[in-house]
């Protein structure tokens, strides 16, 4: 069996004797769709759901807003916000439009990243600004949360006469799906805010997960802080492991987003029998650029593996660990079981930067050894937990060493940010099963 796994801009290859392969865990997106990418979205931005079309919301307002995404996320936005824009200055030709980047917790996105995603265009003529969660002079309260929280977000999201959102719709890890109503939290939201809605207890919620929307605590926060915020209008995108859109949503947050939601559960959820060895990926740039970021492909692969098994990710990760936090409480606290011991000691108020990526993958690491293709020194990955390899033919060395028996079962996830998995004993372990 000849694998070709993504890693950063390209693809690493791996030969696999098929008598080891249990299951290929793929999303089933076998979409081939009749239309062009911009037509799929167009069709969308005719049809909204929930909602009036957004030529109509646009009439008589001043001050519109749209959320778009950062430079870690794969939205195709060349696409989508032309044609947003186009729908816009349909309904109102004299609309002041700001484009706010939704960076989270993250750093800010370059020019050149702008460029890169929306065409030299729409940098030099649009008016962006991107969000900064610590710049609190420019935030605006709406509120307690559900969860208790206070609820600021950025004060030109919330002074709009109009906001609407662009992004798209995957698997998240402990959010259920991402898309929708994180435009506003985390996406525009202060640090403050996004540290509660993440506090520990909220992450070890059994419906904190992959794939579940229904009781999982920080989607309600969420949601609520989508509601406070006017969030009026969403267009999201469904990709395929190209990155092209096969489906699109416009129109109201929730009931758009759960249609979007409902076309990816069918496509990209599989059932999968744990196996000794679970080789992963974070299906490329630009969601492998930093460990950080490939946590939520090792949280995939944990659903994957067996007790005590063995998971070996490719992340390249270009731009390093990714957080300066999340890489300290690992230096500092060598011990595993300690260390999960303290975040879930920690109160939601007191809600550190990163820790709950530390969280998942300190949860990861407790059921399973973890060996790590990157770009990463080897000190950092081992301050990290995790064993390093320099190539495939290296880690797949290092994994059959590590496991007690001289034949050993595999999973292989290709995508692991795209793909739901439920750890289910299954009759035929080679059968992929829709849900």
């Amino acid at each position: 069996m000849k694998l070709s796994l993504p890693y950063g801009k390209g693809y690493k290859k791996l030969n696999i004797e098929n008598a080891c392969v249990k299951q290929i865990l793929s999303a089933q997106m076998r979409v081939t769709p009749t239309m062009t990418e911009a037509a799929i979205v167009e069709t969308a931005l005719q049809n909204p759901i929930g909602s009036s079309r957004l030529d109509k919301l646009a009439e008589h307002k001043e001050k519109i807003v749209i959320i778009a995404s950062d430079h870690t996320r794969p939205v195709p936005s060349r696409i989508l916000m032309p044609l947003i824009l186009k729908e816009i200055r349909k309904g109102n030709p004299h609309a002041q439009i700001t484009i706010l980047i939704a960076t989270g917790l993250h750093r800010e996105t370059k020019r050149a990243e702008l460029i890169a995603k929306f065409g030299e265009e729409i940098v030099e003529k649009e008016t962006i600004i991107i969000h900064d969660c610590d710049d609190q002079k420019h935030m605006r309260f709406l509120g307690i949360l559900p969860s208790k929280g206070e609820l600021w977000i950025n004060a030109i999201a919330a002074d709009a006469d109009l906001l609407l959102a662009e992004g798209f719709i995957e698997p998240h890890f402990f959010a259920g799906f991402s898309g929708g109503r994180k435009s506003v939290l985390p996406g525009v939201a202060s640090r403050a805010s996004v540290m509660y809605n993440h506090n520990s207890f909220f992450i070890s919620s059994e419906y904190a997960r992959c794939g579940i929307l229904k009781d999982n605590p920080l989607h309600k926060d969420m949601l609520y802080a989508a509601r406070k915020a006017r969030l009026a209008f969403i267009v999201n995108v469904v990709l395929d492991e190209q990155k092209k859109i096969i489906h699109a949503v416009a129109g109201d947050v929730q009931k758009a987003h759960a249609n979007g939601v409902a076309f990816v559960r069918k496509y990209n959820q599989v059932y999968a029998q744990p196996t000794d060895l679970v080789i992963v990926t974070n299906g490329g740039y630009p969601l492998d650029q930093n460990l950080y970021q490939a946590v939520k492909g090792l949280s995939a692969a944990e659903r994957a593996v067996k007790e005590g098994g063995v998971i070996l990710l490719l992340a390249e990760a270009i731009d390093g660990h990714g957080g300066e936090m999340f890489y300290h409480m690992f230096e500092e606290e060598r011990d595993l079981a300690t260390l999960m011991e303290k975040i879930l000691a920690i109160k939601a108020e007191d809600t550190v930067p990163d820790q709950w990526q530390v969280q998942v993958l300190v949860r990861v690491l407790l059921k399973a050894r973890v060996i790590l293709v990157s770009s990463l020194d080897d000190k950092t990955v081992r301050n990290f937990h995790m064993v390093p390899a320099h190539s495939l033919d290296e880690a797949m060395n290092l994994a059959k060493a590590m496991l007690p028996n001289e034949t050993f079962s595999i999973n292989v996830i290709p995508d692991g940010v795209s793909v739901i998995i439920s750890p289910k004993e299954i009759v035929n372990s080679r059968t992929k099963v829709s849900a």
